[in-house]
């Protein structure tokens, strides 16, 4: 241990045991784990010492007078010597109040005003949202009334950003997942001599439900998380409050060409993640099993049908909306803060997911006849 350690020496002599703090107990010197147990193990060697002398310290600061003080029980030990500075920073100390850190427990009042003020809030933003909605179908027919109105610059450039740059990552992923289902369904099918069967589980589980919900999910994290910081961004730059004051409609010029835009790439980039899943598919098959790429081509028509795609692009348009509208509620509900914008971000991220997921399943019960034998 080194010389400027916080440690304490102790003496007896004839009124009792005289400690005698020694080193540096300061902020640097006490913050150091070490540090802070060997001083914290050297006060409870002095007990209830009532002798104390600090001139032998060589520093001693505001952290290491209420370290002591705090070991005093908050009061002036019977016998003590140290230098003037050292009692005027004490007494600095001294003259603060103890800071109580004790745990209140709610009441069942308060339990009940905490769960009533949620619903409210939840029944809020269910109020908000839906006002989004009505909004967004009054802007539509306005687009259809005077078209050569319409936003069609941002329309094209949301476009561009969420559907075209996004085919790099929608393959890639599609390609994998269609790889890792088709090598785990052919060492179940080799069980039974079915290897001929792959082709119906992967075109119709690829075609009906992976492709859209995993074009949807890369979305909704890739674009949906987009759009909510950048209009949180013009949040906390007063952007919209700038609109506002010169009567430029929120929904018109925002909501509109982000919702116009996921609807439509929506179903092509899900037609594109499911080509790349039947592709990466397709070559597992291939490897895995010997069904070459001819017959897959061949019999994936026969055994699945064309209505399974439409049904697939019909909901892909319903998850493009969704997305759209979750991520612009969201983002026009950020404060003023980073910190809004942040939150605000990761819940549009995590309700743009959910809802797609929900919105999947509810397709799956309501046409669950489209497209079966």
């Amino acid at each position: 241990m080194s010389d400027s350690a916080p440690r304490i020496d102790t003496q007896p002599t004839d009124q009792g045991l005289r400690a005698t703090p020694r080193g540096e107990w300061t902020a640097a010197g006490l913050t150091a784990r070490r540090a802070w147990r060997s001083a914290t193990a050297a006060l409870a060697r002095t007990g209830a010492t009532s002798d104390w002398d600090l001139r032998a310290l060589d520093a001693l600061d505001h952290l290491g007078a209420l370290t002591l003080w705090n070991h005093w029980g908050r009061q002036w030990p019977a016998r003590l010597e140290l230098h003037p500075e050292q009692r005027a920073l004490l007494e600095r100390v001294a003259a603060q109040p103890p800071l109580q850190l004790t745990a209140r427990r709610a009441t069942l009042a308060q339990r009940i005003d905490g769960f009533g003020l949620g619903v409210m809030q939840a029944l809020g933003q269910v109020r908000d949202f839906m006002v989004l909605m009505g909004q967004l179908l009054l802007d539509f027919l306005r687009l259809l009334r005077a078209p050569h109105w319409g936003p069609w610059r941002d329309f094209s450039g949301h476009l561009y950003r969420i559907g075209a740059q996004a085919l790099p990552i929608t393959a890639l992923v599609g390609f994998l997942i269609g790889v890792v289902l088709a090598y785990l369904m052919s060492q179940v099918l080799r069980q039974f001599g079915a290897e001929i069967f792959i082709v119906n589980i992967l075109g119709l589980a690829l075609i009906r439900e992976l492709g859209p919900l995993l074009g949807a999910v890369l979305i909704a994290g890739r674009s949906g998380s987009a759009i909510t910081a950048q209009i949180g961004v013009m949040r906390v730059t007063e952007e919209l409050d700038a609109m506002r004051v010169l009567g430029i409609p929120a929904g018109f010029r925002l909501v509109l060409p982000r919702a116009l835009a996921l609807a439509i790439a929506m179903p092509l980039i899900a037609v594109w993640t499911t080509l790349a899943a039947l592709v990466g598919g397709m070559l597992a098959a291939d490897i895995t099993l010997g069904i070459t790429p001819s017959y897959f081509l061949e019999a994936l028509p026969k055994v699945v049908r064309v209505s399974n795609l439409w049904l697939a692009c019909a909901k892909s348009v319903v998850f493009g909306v969704s997305i759209a509208l979750i991520a612009c509620h969201y983002g026009l509900r950020v404060k003023p803060n980073t910190e809004s914008l942040g939150q605000g971000t990761t819940a549009s991220v995590v309700a743009s997911i959910t809802a797609v997921i929900l919105i999947d399943a509810l397709f799956a019960v309501l046409f669950k006849k489209v497209g079966m034998f």
